[in-house]
Parts: C-alpha cells; sequence; structure tokens
C-alpha cells in the first residue's frame, strides 16, 4: 500500500487528461522547463549592454553563473551611494529607481521583467547611483563580481571604443544666397535659435549673433514623404527651422529589424533640427522626413562659424591696438601685426605672483590689459603699473630680440592680472627674427612680406627625425589584426628577413576625401615625424596604395589602456593612475615645445608595451598650432568647454583632457557622461563643481582634477607660471619619482603578458569589424602625392 501510494505521489498528471506522467516522461517536462528557463535568461542576458561585449560561446557560462534571488514587496535591493559588486536581472514583479539629488528624493524609473541594473558592479568600485527598491514581490537573477571574474568573463570582453568627431575642412559645404525675409519671417528665425535648448547649450546667441544667422539663412521646400535627414549620413553641414509644415523624427526601432524606423518625435513650425552639424562633421544620429509639404530655413556650418568668429575678430582689432604702441615693434607691417596678435596667448595670474624675475633669462613679451603689477629693480620699487580698460601695459618686448636677462622684476599687486603673452619662438616661426626686420629699416617696409607661408614647415624641418633604414612594404607580411576604426584598421605587420614587427595603420582614401579630411592625414604624417619621444609611437615609413594611405609604426602590444583597466579592474588605483598620467604629461610637454595640440586623448588613444610603459598614439586630430585654431574635433566625452563653445583653442584643451583622463582612471567613467552628446555639453559648461566626486576621487587626487578642468583655459594648472612643475609638484604627486619616470627606468605597475614579437592576444578586434572601404578614383588635385617617404 505504501509502495503504491509512493508510486503516486511522485506521479503528475499530464496535462489535458487524467493519465500520470511516467518517470522519464516527468524527467523531460522538468528538463524541457529548465531549458526554457535557461534560454530565456540567456535572451535577457543577450540584451544587457555589457553582455554583449561578450562572444557569443561564453553566453552559456554567464547563464549558468547567475542565481535567483527573491525580494518582498517594499524591501530595498540597492542603495544610493552603497558600493556594490553585484548585478541584477528582474524575472517577475517591478521595482522603482529613486535618485536623491540636494536632499529631495525623485522616483525616475520603473523596472519590469526584463530590465536590468548594476552592470558597472561587475567591472569595478562604484557607488550605485540610485535606491532600487522591490515595488511588488521581485524575483530575480543575481550575479557577483567575485564569480564573474572567477570565471574569467572579465577577460574576455571586448570593449567599442568611443569614436572621434571633427570637422572636414578639406570639404566644401555646399551653401545658397541668403532669401529675403519679411519682419515676421526674421521673428521665427530669432525665436526658433533662442529656444533651441542644445543649440544654446553649445554657444552664447545674443542679438547680435542671432542678427547675423537670421541675415545668412535661405529658404528651401521640402516635398510631402521626403527625407531631408537620413540617419548615419555623413553629409551632415546644415541646420533646419521649420517656417511651415510638419517633421516627423525616426530611429530604428527596437525589433532588430534594420530597415524598420518609428517616430520618437515631431518637429511644427517654428521647431528646429540638426543642430549638432553646426558644431561639428558626424554622422546624422536619426531620419527626419516630412508628413507634409513644408518649407524649412537652411544654415549651414561654415557660414555658422563664421559668425562665431566675428566675435574674435574684434578681439584681434583691439590686440592690435595694444601692439601699435610697442616702440620695438613699430617696424611691423599691418599684416604682421595681425599675425602677431591671433599668436597671442591671454595669460591669468594672482596676487603675489611673480611674472618676471630680475636676471632671469627670457624670450617672453607681456601686454598687461587687467591687473595692476609693481616693478622693482635691486629690490627697489621703481613703477606701477594698472590697466584698465582703455589702458594697457608692456614689458618684456626685448625678449623678442634676444635672450638678455631681464631687467627687472614684475610681480601681481592686484586680485588677480591678465596678459596676452608671446614668446621669442612663436613670433620666429611666424615673421622670422625681430633683429633682421628692424635691420632691413623703413625703405623696404613695403616691399617685404615677411609671414611665412606655412611656419609648421620650418618648424617640422627643425624637429623632423633623420629617417633610419628604409623599409620596404613588399618585405613585410601580415600577421593580424589590432584595431579598426571608423576608415581604417591597424593591422600587426612583420618583416621577412629581418623578423621586426610593426604596426600599419591604414587608411581609404575614398573615406578620406569623402570627409574633406585629406590636409589633416597630410599633417598627422608630419606631426609624427616632428615627434621623437619615448611616450608617443614612433613612425617609421609612409607609402601610397592605390586605394589606401598607410603608416608603419612602432608596436605596442600590451594593449589598449581603455580594455586594461575594464577587463584588469584597475579604476580607483592610484598607483597606476599616477604612472599613466605622469606618462601623458610627458608626451604633452614633447608636443606642445613642438608647438603641436594633440585633441584626442582618451585611454582607447593609450598603448602599452609589452614592458608596461605607456605611449600615446593616433594623431589623426593633431596640429601644429602657434596662437588659437578654431576646428572642432576629439571625442565628445572629453570635450572643453572652449571646443564646445568654438572660441578658438589653444594647448590648454590637452590639459582639460588630461582632468577627464584622470577622474576616469579613478572612477571609471569620465565626469560629464551621457549617452547623448548635447547632455555631455550641457554638463560641461555648468561646470565640474556641479558634478558628485566619488570617494576615490576626492583629497589631493581631487584637487588635481579641478585645477584641470577649469573652466577658464588660462587657469589650468599647467597653463600659470610654472607650467607642468604645477603638476609634479602638486600633493598627489608626494614621493613620485618623476626623473625615473621620464627615462624609463621605473617599473610599470602592470606588465601585460606579451610572448612574443607576434603575440596580438591583448587586442580583440575581429575581421568582421573592418570598416568598409571607399572605392577611390584620382581626382588629380595630387592631395596625396607628398605622403609616401
Amino acid at each position: 500500500m505504501g509502495c503504491s501510494n509512493s508510486k503516486a505521489s511522485d506521479s503528475v498528471t499530464k496535462q489535458g487528461s487524467g493519465t500520470p506522467l511516467t518517470g522519464k516522461e516527468q524527467d523531460k517536462k522538468v528538463a524541457k522547463e529548465q531549458n526554457n528557463e535557461y534560454q530565456a535568461t540567456m535572451q535577457f542576458l543577450g540584451k544587457v549592454q555589457l553582455f554583449k561585449r561578450l562572444p557569443k560561446d561564453q553566453h552559456p557560462l554567464l547563464a549558468g553563473a547567475v542565481e535567483p534571488q527573491e525580494f518582498k514587496a517594499g524591501s530595498v535591493v540597492i542603495k544610493q551611494g552603497d558600493p556594490g559588486s553585484e548585478f541584477f536581472i528582474i524575472k517577475s514583479g517591478e521595482a522603482s529607481v529613486k535618485v536623491t539629488t540636494d536632499g529631495a528624493t525623485k522616483t525616475v524609473a520603473t523596472l519590469k521583467p526584463g530590465d536590468y541594473f548594476g552592470e558597472n558592479a561587475l567591472l569595478r568600485d562604484e557607488p550605485r547611483a540610485a535606491t532600487i527598491s522591490a515595488e511588488t514581490d521581485l524575483v530575480t537573477f543575481k550575479l557577483g563580481r567575485e564569480k564573474f571574474c572567477n570565471l574569467g568573463l572579465n577577460e574576455k570582453l571586448q570593449f567599442a571604443n568611443r569614436k572621434a568627431v571633427g570637422q572636414g575642412a578639406g570639404r566644401t559645404v555646399q551653401t545658397k544666397p541668403p532669401s529675403p525675409k519679411t519682419d515676421a519671417e526674421r521673428v521665427l528665425i530669432g525665436e526658433a535659435l533662442r529656444s533651441n535648448e542644445n543649440l544654446n547649450t553649445m554657444v552664447t546667441l545674443d542679438d547680435k549673433r542671432v542678427k547675423k544667422l537670421t541675415d545668412v539663412a535661405w529658404k528651401e521646400t521640402v516635398q510631402k514623404g521626403q527625407t531631408i535627414i537620413t540617419e548615419g549620413d555623413m553629409i551632415a553641414d546644415y541646420f533646419y527651422i521649420v517656417a511651415e509644415g510638419l517633421f516627423e523624427v525616426l530611429v530604428p526601432a527596437e525589433d532588430g529589424n534594420s530597415n524598420s524606423l518609428e517616430v520618437v518625435t515631431t518637429v511644427r513650425k517654428g521647431g528646429s533640427f540638426g543642430e549638432l552639424a553646426l558644431l561639428y562633421l558626424v554622422p546624422r544620429a536619426a531620419t527626419v522626413k516630412a508628413k507634409e509639404s513644408s518649407v524649412v530655413w537652411v544654415i549651414d556650418r561654415t557660414q555658422f562659424k563664421n559668425v562665431l568668429m566675428q566675435s574674435e575678430d574684434s578681439k584681434i582689432a583691439e590686440y592690435i591696438k595694444y601692439l601699435g604702441r610697442v616702440g620695438v615693434l613699430e617696424c611691423l607691417l599691418a599684416e604682421e601685426k595681425t599675425a602677431i596678435a591671433k599668436a597671442l596667448v591671454e595669460m591669468h595670474f594672482q596676487k603675489g605672483e611673480v611674472v618676471l624675475q630680475q636676471g632671469e633669462p627670457g624670450s617672453t613679451f607681456y601686454i598687461l590689459f587687467d591687473g595692476e603689477v609693481v616693478v622693482t629693480k635691486n629690490d627697489v620699487e621703481q613703477v606701477r603699473m594698472k590697466a584698465t580698460h582703455d589702458t594697457c601695459h608692456f614689458f618684456g618686448e626685448r625678449a623678442l630680440l634676444n635672450n638678455e636677462p631681464r631687467a627687472a622684476t614684475v610681480a601681481v599687486v592686484s586680485e588677480t592680472a591678465k596678459a596676452l603673452v608671446l614668446d621669442r619662438d612663436s613670433f620666429n616661426m611666424l615673421l622670422g627674427p625681430l633683429a633682421d626686420i628692424i635691420a632691413r629699416g623703413a625703405p623696404e617696409k613695403q616691399a617685404r612680406s615677411s609671414i611665412k607661408d606655412d611656419p609648421s614647415k620650418a618648424q617640422m624641418a627643425k624637429f623632423t627625425r633623420k629617417e633610419g633604414e628604409r623599409i620596404h612594404r613588399k618585405d613585410l607580411q601580415r600577421v593580424g589584426l589590432l584595431g579598426c576604426g571608423g576608415f581604417g584598421a591597424v593591422e600587426l605587420w612583420e618583416h621577412r628577413v629581418t623578423g621586426e614587427t610593426y604596426a600599419m595603420k591604414g587608411l581609404s582614401k575614398g573615406y578620406v576625401v569623402q570627409t574633406g579630411m585629406q590636409q589633416s592625414v597630410m599633417n598627422e604624417k608630419n606631426i609624427l615625424l616632428m615627434t621623437n619621444s619615448p611616450f608617443i609611437i614612433r613612425l617609421y615609413m609612409t607609402y601610397n596604395g592605390s586605394q589606401t594611405l598607410y603608416f608603419l609604426m612602432e608596436p605596442a602590444l600590451g594593449g589598449e589602456l581603455y580594455a586594461t583597466y575594464n577587463k584588469k579592474g584597475l579604476h580607483g588605483s592610484e598607483r597606476h593612475a599616477k604612472y599613466y598620467i605622469a606618462g601623458t604629461v610627458f608626451a604633452f610637454q614633447h608636443m606642445h615645445e613642438r608647438r603641436i595640440i594633440y585633441r584626442d586623448l582618451k585611454p582607447e588613444n593609450l598603448l602599452l608595451t609589452e614592458l608596461g610603459h605607456l605611449k600615446v598614439t593616433d594623431m589623426g586630430l593633431a596640429k601644429f598650432v602657434i596662437g588659437k585654431t578654431y576646428t572642432t574635433c576629439g571625442t565628445p566625452d572629453y570635450f572643453a568647454p572652449e571646443l564646445i563653445a568654438s572660441s578658438g583653442h589653444t594647448n590648454a584643451v590637452d590639459w582639460w583632457t588630461l582632468g577627464i583622463l584622470l577622474f576616469e582612471l579613478m572612477s571609471g567613467h569620465p565626469p560629464f557622461e551621457s549617452a547623448y552628446p548635447m547632455q555631455i555639453y550641457s554638463k560641461v559648461m555648468k561646470g565640474i563643481n556641479k558634478v558628485p566626486f566619488p570617494v576615490k576621487c576626492q583629497g589631493p587626487v581631487g584637487e588635481l582634477i579641478k585645477g584641470l578642468l577649469k573652466k577658464e583655459p588660462s587657469e589650468r594648472l599647467p597653463m600659470r607660471p610654472g607650467g607642468t612643475r604645477n603638476i609634479k609638484e602638486q600633493k598627489w604627486y608626494n614621493d613620485f619619482d618623476w626623473g625615473a619616470m621620464e627615462n624609463g627606468t621605473m617599473e610599470a605597475p602592470y606588465k601585460p603578458t606579451v610572448k612574443s614579437k607576434k603575440d596580438i592576444c591583448n587586442f580583440s578586434a575581429r575581421p568582421q569589424d573592418m570598416p568598409k572601404q571607399v572605392a577611390y578614383k584620382d581626382d588629380g588635385t595630387g592631395w596625396d602625392k607628398d605622403f609616401a617617404s
């Protein structure tokens, strides 16, 4: 009896019948249910952004690692500000997301089955950004960092690099003549410009600028059903204001069908779209289609930039007036004074700071235009100079002639002081030695033109390395793929005879021409030839193929710092951050001495050698500059305020990016991070003091970060008197051996595993990541004739 009861208790009735399941059938059913649950878990995990970076063959291992955890309604799953090491996926139930800011708590989202949270906790210590509470009974799948790392999943993650953006200076933007406008139309355009939040995040649109932008706008008719913007289109040069009609903004649907689009918003009369195109060249983020016959006003990027630069022109005119009062410069022609005015750099001083020290050699000339200084000779006060809106003072002008010792000390006595600064090297690069210009004298003044056509050529001749033994492309054989970019790839190649290996970067000539980057590519070659630093990747040769341009460079097989930090969990380590920041400081010092602005610092562009030494790579956005340049380019997470505002930038942008890098290395994310560029720019313009600093970014390191992320470029630590010494002597770097770092004797804090000169295991690029080639047909301009070495 007991036996039969036992069997009965073990049996399960088949659905829809009274027949009990056999033991085998029951096992099959349980296995099927478990498999369905397992597949559902796999499906959930496949949607998580972090796990999309795992090779597919690792997903079963991941699904097997998660474990169920239940929470009663009302209980807190994770709390804002607490450290976390666990990731959750909701299987059933609902949870609320609450964020507390300035003492006020706000519910910002509701999570449902299939939603997930806490993925960053699998990689690094990071305070929870929100409080997640169970609104109903909650069933979750949980995965802890320890288990994730023990399974080696962190080592197998493949991280997509952040893309840089640029302005294709070589591309001609098609413009049309301005259309006549009624008063009502001018009002509509003006209100649309002022009400575009994104546009006003980037630049200050005062009445004068609004009027000028309104003046250049032209009118176009758009037929019903016509697509005016296509997502991914590289021809993205125009901003639109709707004069009449209605437009739909569409993005790819979440169903995975690449041809399926869904409407996210509509734009009516008085609305506007496409503003990112005014800032820089970037593929369109959405498709915009006319829902009915419509009319738009159009403004192009070139004219937009020209309007912004007109305020800079008035500054230059003011500087020229200042130069007109400097006796030693009276021999200069008007165009020469203009060239010098454009090269002047603003510098800020604080009370008590010494601008010039008696007896020290000097190479810099100053125009004081704000504040007060005292001039002393042999500790005896000689004179005080106070600058006002109408009065400026200059000193140190003899330094433009020679390197004679300073005749007096100049110190700041006002709370702050501002000066325009020019050094002798910059003057000589632009015009040649001042002594030669003076010697030529007045009779020849009208006949001469001492402005050099391209100062970078002289600078390049001064610093260009002597070529070593020629390496022929035919003697190289491909080893494997190292990395892929938007219009090129980097591969490892081996010399058939010597066995030496090289990194070969190939750029599609068709893509270069399509994006107007011809001059940038030639600049990249020239700048690489001007650099000769152990902290910068070395260029050996360049080759010119029918479809591709090639850079043959020094390999760094330890991998990218970006992937290394994420896989090895190095975020927050002071020892590692100090080493990599110091290496970048030396790279920047080397570049800035040569008047090179780098502009694209990020962990993706920092490579490690087999010994773990740091190398800066990718000079694609670097530029030789005396004074300011106006091209908006770089990686949005690292954009400086002056870059966003298109107000002109100097090498101070590089020191801003160093502050962003330091914050990212210590916290795991950049300080102004957002999925949307415009939100990044909005945060940047509000300033670093609005950013909550995690514990790892507080104390001396936080002071250094804030010293680099000053909104005013001239106030960033290395731009102040003392230069890079201000970083080297900062508290965070106490006991750091800068000499050992500079000469390469300091042991790296992390040494990658590199088994041979052909080992590419520290790179995870795949053949399917290779960019599509854009066919190139020689246009006859000869833009690439000097590329091959």
